[in-house]
């Protein structure tokens, strides 16, 4: 066995034996660590079996740096003073970039910090520990390296790579970054600069292709952008460093620089760029990427992919954590893929198209399938068109990151000059949004991925074979990527309803209406949205013949004037109106709901949680909707019209469960949301009912963010049209059909 084929089954052992060991406990670390050792010391007293060998000696070295690290966060001094409950004061230096989020309905910053110091009434404590501060408010100048003074208190922090966190009541400078920090910053601020004339969502792209900058990333970019398979491209990857090399390694060559030489130029490269893009875990990851790189140009794949696994054993005993990160996950394996799968890719295409051709696609073909069982663990997801939408936006992804760059640099001259060059970077950027966007459209960009990740384990070699053999025929080769091509653009429609359905969000437009179903043709109706054709559609595509309670939340058009497409046709039983009351269904009997009641219809049981009997609309109609929890075979769902933030503090101090499953996102998804009742909804599942390109901006970027800081996964009908809720062996499904 050569020495390549060693180093695999080591850094396999040694990253499965990292991801369990951080979660183990010191105690566990370092009992691993002292086996590891003793039979390292037998192997190699026998002179055999060396890949084992090799594997026993790396495990023990991850093995004990985990056991040191847990050992030093489980016996930090911090501790004691967070346990005290002491004031303290800190003095910290900025590990990595702050960020900005929202808490209790405010801004806050978060930021990680190393503490170098941690004085109270009682102790005076020199130290180097990990920790998380928390700022009330936003706080911009907290630069990578700068020295921070911070009051406030210490609480036990959660995760086991640092011992507290820390909440922030005052903080004072104590000292600038170092000249090194200061300087990559001030380029930073240069590449915002040069792009600043620009419209948002390139400006915002532009310093996220070039150093990672993702505070101008919108959730709209963000989630298209994740849906297409370019969520690579906004933050630092091995693709930014790669294009970085590449332009500084052709410079040096012109320049007359060679092979150890280019080396030195790589390495140099390297350091500046994690300088530049801050040395957070995905830039140490794109910067260990980039050194395979470089092994790869002087000593080919197989080089490569040793360095790969020296790589990945070196990064795991510097960091242990890094063996549960995602992005390491994906890194790791989509540069393994494109060492050992692209080459071969590439030779077969090569024999029926230009060498250059054979290779973009090759690279994007490789590393998506290797990629492919993570994917599809961390997200639930297969994406269809992560190989396309990354052919069309590699042309333009590096001329973006030079240009933003170079940009960057002489905007630190003369901003004029600066937004030359910017300007060429966001026409590039405005190229891949455009892909993205279009992307992630698509009717079958994406499917749901329903049985165990492991099963793509199997598959994926599987494919990958065949697919190796079908790329040396033209002719399969092709009609096999029009036939997805064509399959992604308009896919097969599937059976409607899906099976186990418990809840439907109809695609009305600018207005809100949901079905829960009753029987075979009957079910509950809450709102109609504004036009009949919409609502009708709806129920007849659910075969719906008879409403057994059609529930008006309030009295606004875009709730209640299609009640005629819901009633034509229909069998309508009760109708059940709010306080501000609602259109009048000719020989349908009414009611108007209050706080406290509940109805049940065959399996689907409803309780009215707001409003009380002598809440009056008082101008404010939204305020007074009628809010359900339903419970359809088992599953929770919360609709709630258009209450607002003020309405639903309200309904939380009636002390009332909102506890649900699935919530009917309130009001089209406007910002007008009290965090701390979609906080308590605790919701896995969202849907947002909302025009396409209403002129409210619904759903609002907040009210995404909000969901999303909660874990609540949301479909919207603007996007996805009719959103269906499916119950499926006990867990929750969502299939959307446009």
């Amino acid at each position: 066995m050569n020495h390549d084929a060693r180093m695999v089954p080591a850094a396999a052992a040694t990253w499965v034996v990292g991801a369990w060991l951080v979660t183990a406990g010191s105690t566990t670390a370092a009992v691993v660590a002292a086996v590891a050792v003793v039979v390292a010391g037998a192997l190699w007293r026998r002179g055999r079996v060396v890949p084992v060998l090799l594997a026993t000696v790396c495990v023990a070295a991850v093995a004990t740096s985990c056991a040191w690290r847990l050992a030093t966060v489980e016996r930090s001094p911090l501790l004691d003073v967070a346990q005290s409950g002491r004031r303290v004061t800190l003095d910290v230096q900025v590990s990595r970039d702050a960020r900005i989020f929202e808490r209790r309905g405010t801004e806050s910053t978060l930021v990680q910090v190393i503490v170098r110091r941690a004085v109270t009434s009682r102790v005076d404590i020199r130290l180097r520990d990990h920790a998380t501060a928390f700022f009330d408010g936003r706080v911009d100048d907290l630069v990578v390296g700068r020295r921070l003074v911070l009051q406030g208190r210490l609480a036990p922090s959660e995760t086991s790579d640092e011992s507290v966190t820390i909440s922030v009541d005052r903080h004072s400078p104590l000292a600038g970054a170092a000249w090194w920090w200061a300087a990559s910053e001030r380029v930073r601020e240069g590449v915002r600069r040069s792009v600043a004339h620009l419209g948002d969502e390139p400006r915002g792209l532009v310093p996220a292709l070039v150093d990672g900058d993702e505070t101008g990333i919108t959730d709209d970019i963000d989630d298209d952008f994740r849906r297409s398979g370019l969520t690579h491209l906004m933050a630092v990857s091995g693709t930014n460093l790669t294009i970085v090399l590449a332009v500084t390694m052709a410079v040096a060559r012109s320049a007359g620089v060679r092979r150890r030489g280019l080396w030195a130029v790589g390495v140099v490269s390297i350091l500046a760029f994690v300088l530049l893009a801050r040395p957070e875990p995905s830039v140490v990851r794109a910067a260990a990427m980039g050194a395979v790189g470089v092994a790869a140009l002087g000593f080919g794949s197989r080089g490569g992919l040793r360095a790969l696994c020296w790589a990945v054993v070196v990064l795991l005993f510097l960091d242990p954590w890094l063996a549960r990160s995602p992005g390491f996950v994906l890194s790791a394996s989509a540069t393994g893929g494109i060492l050992l799968l692209a080459p071969p890719f590439a030779r077969r295409l090569e024999t029926w198209m230009p060498r250059w051709c054979a290779l973009a696609v090759a690279v994007p073909l490789a590393a998506q399938l290797v990629c492919t069982p993570a994917l599809a663990a961390l997200s639930g997801e297969v994406s269809l068109v992560a190989v396309f939408a990354n052919l069309l936006a590699a042309p333009a992804v590096a001329p973006a990151t030079v240009a933003g760059l170079v940009g960057g640099v002489l905007a630190m001259v003369w901003a004029p000059l600066g937004q030359v060059l910017g300007t060429l970077a966001g026409a590039c950027a405005s190229w891949i949004l455009t892909v993205g966007h279009t992307a992630a459209g698509l009717d079958a960009a994406s499917f749901e991925w329903r049985a165990p990740w492991q099963v793509l384990v199997v598959l994926v070699p599987v494919v990958t074979w065949t697919m190796l053999r079908l790329s040396a025929r033209p002719a399969v080769f092709v009609g096999l990527v029009l036939g997805v091509a064509v399959a992604v653009w308009r896919p097969p429609q599937t059976g409607w309803p899906p099976p186990g359905w418990v809840m439907v969000s109809c695609d009305v437009g600018q207005g809100d209406a949901s079905v829960l179903p009753v029987a075979d043709g009957e079910a509950i109706v809450v709102d109609v949205g504004e036009e009949d054709a919409p609502v009708d559609r709806c129920l007849t595509s659910l075969g719906v013949d008879v409403i057994r309670v059609l529930v008006l939340t309030h009295g606004d058009a875009d709730h209640v004037d299609g009640w005629r497409g819901a009633t034509e046709g229909r069998r309508v039983d009760q109708v059940v109106v709010g306080t501000s009351g609602g259109p009048e269904v000719p020989g349908v009997p009414r009611h108007v709901a209050e706080a406290g009641e509940s109805f049940s219809v065959g399996d689907t049981s409803a309780d009215v949680l707001w409003p009380p009997a002598d809440e009056a609309p008082a101008g404010d109609r939204n305020a007074v909707s009628v809010v359900l929890r339903a419970s359809v075979r088992g599953v929770r769902v919360l609709l709630t019209g258009d209450v607002g933030a003020e309405a639903q503090q309200r309904i939380l101090r009636s002390d009332v469960d909102v506890s649900a499953d699935v919530l009917k996102v309130p009001h089209h998804g406007s910002a007008d949301q009290d965090p701390r009742f979609v906080e308590q909804v605790g919701a896995r599942v969202a849907t947002v009912s909302a025009g396409e390109d209403n002129d409210y901006g619904h759903p609002t970027a907040s009210l995404l963010s909000l969901l999303r800081e909660r874990g609540t996964k949301w479909w919207r009908t603007d996007l996805d049209g009719d959103i269906a809720v499916v119950l499926r062996d006990g867990r929750l499904h969502v299939v959307s059909r446009g």
